[in-house]
């Protein structure tokens, strides 16, 4: 494995005990658990939403991709800007605005509305997410970061499991809105956690914006965020429609949707976990694996969504590939040089790129004609095409010489 960046060994001083770090990861976590739940559960209350708003469906799905745009948006410029401020104030601070933001979501009075919180509700996102991988890289032996991120992304994906079907639940008998009201007064939870719990810290020495710029100088860290635009955005094809295939196309009474999204939780979940654990080992080939078993799930979406059963073990397998997140994130650690900060917060910007892609061509696809199932195909093609522009970085590594494939783990 290649050594911890400059930047994550200038935090390495502020370790702490065991048991304090535990603390630390689980006060990030749960700021993981709120923005999860906000993302995850506005796409399973799309049918309920879409009726409260007076829109239809597909248009609905802008809601989803204006929260996308917003964290495209947000994190490159938060990173840049807030260089200089220390990475503690950066995280309670995000997490207050992202409070205040899903409370307007809340009381959105219109479509239009809607599209603005839910765009503000994003920008604090992929800061948060990339600070928070950041410090939590910073607490262990750098052969162990991979799995210290995704205790970190396990609130996101626990968020999926407990989280995102309790918000269903809601929807369903207390009205949409209750959901956002809950992802507020988690993140303000997570905000005094944070100030209660994370290490005091200041801000790295030459910390600059234009320091953080830097990273775009950089092949492999465009690259690298070019495989999460591109390759994750299968699975938001498919998990941004799952509810109304389900209803639709399964046959499935509403109070069964919630079963089914905890199920692909558990798959996020086992698939974070193991990822992980493969990317502390082999980083390369793991992110190379985890977009291939996306492919091959999203191509089995269409064949399985006719029974209960099929698509159950279908829709756990596609979330196992949401691994892919604390992978490259941890690819980004190696190939950003000084720039940690704004290449951490833009992997969180290419997995909502991918987020609006996804909903934008699954959507397209069901306009047209081609049935709820359609968003398996293409899902499929966006897996295959974040393979590709894989290869084209380990290509391009190889070639050049100067990162190679990190040697497994004795």
């Amino acid at each position: 494995m290649p050594p911890a960046s400059t930047g994550d060994a200038a935090m390495r001083p502020l370790a702490e005990p065991a048991r304090r770090t535990g603390l630390i990861l689980f006060a990030l976590a749960l700021g993981g658990f709120a923005i999860g739940t906000a993302e995850f559960a506005v796409m399973s209350l799309l049918p309920y939403f879409s009726a409260g708003l007076g829109i239809d469906e597909p248009t609905a799905g802008h809601v989803i991709s204006a929260y996308a745009l917003g964290v495209v948006a947000g994190a490159p410029v938060i990173a840049v800007l807030a260089a200089r401020v220390a990475r503690r104030t950066l995280l309670i601070a995000l997490m207050a605005a992202f409070a205040i933001a899903n409370g307007l979501s809340a009381l959105a009075p219109s479509y239009g509305w809607m599209l603005l919180f839910r765009f503000l509700s994003g920008l604090p996102h992929g800061a948060y997410f990339g600070v928070a991988a950041l410090v939590a890289a910073s607490l262990v032996p750098a052969n162990q970061r991979a799995q210290s991120v995704a205790r970190v992304m396990l609130g996101l994906t626990i968020a999926t499991i407990l989280g995102v079907p309790f918000a269903n639940f809601l929807g369903q008998t207390l009205g949409w809105r209750w959901g956002f009201g809950i992802v507020a007064v988690l993140a303000l939870a997570t905000a005094v956690m944070v100030a209660a719990f994370a290490p005091k810290d200041v801000p790295q020495t030459g910390a600059s914006p234009l320091r953080e710029l830097e990273a775009l100088r950089s092949r492999q860290v465009w690259l690298t965020l070019a495989i999460g635009a591109v390759g994750f955005g299968g699975m938001f094809a498919v998990y941004t429609y799952v509810a109304s295939t389900l209803m639709e196309v399964t046959g499935v009474s509403a109070a069964t949707v919630p079963a089914v999204l905890a199920i692909f939780g558990l798959g996020l979940t086992a698939g974070t976990l193991v990822a992980a654990w493969a990317a502390d080992r082999a980083l390369m080939p793991a992110i190379g694996a985890i977009l291939l078993w996306s492919a091959a799930s999203l191509a089995l979406f269409p064949l399985a969504a006719g029974n209960i059963w099929t698509v159950s073990v279908v829709v756990f397998m596609i979330g196992c590939g949401g691994g892919l997140g604390a992978a490259l994130q941890t690819r980004l650690m190696d190939v950003a040089g000084e720039a940690q900060t704004l290449a951490a917060a833009l992997n969180h910007s290419a997995f909502n790129t991918a987020n609006a892609l996804g909903p934008w061509l699954g959507g397209m696809a069901i306009a047209a004609g081609y049935g709820w199932t359609s968003t398996g195909w293409v899902g499929t093609g966006l897996a295959l095409g974040g393979f590709a522009i894989f290869m084209v970085a380990l290509w391009d590594m190889r070639a050049s010489g100067s990162a190679p494939l990190p040697a497994p783990a004795e």
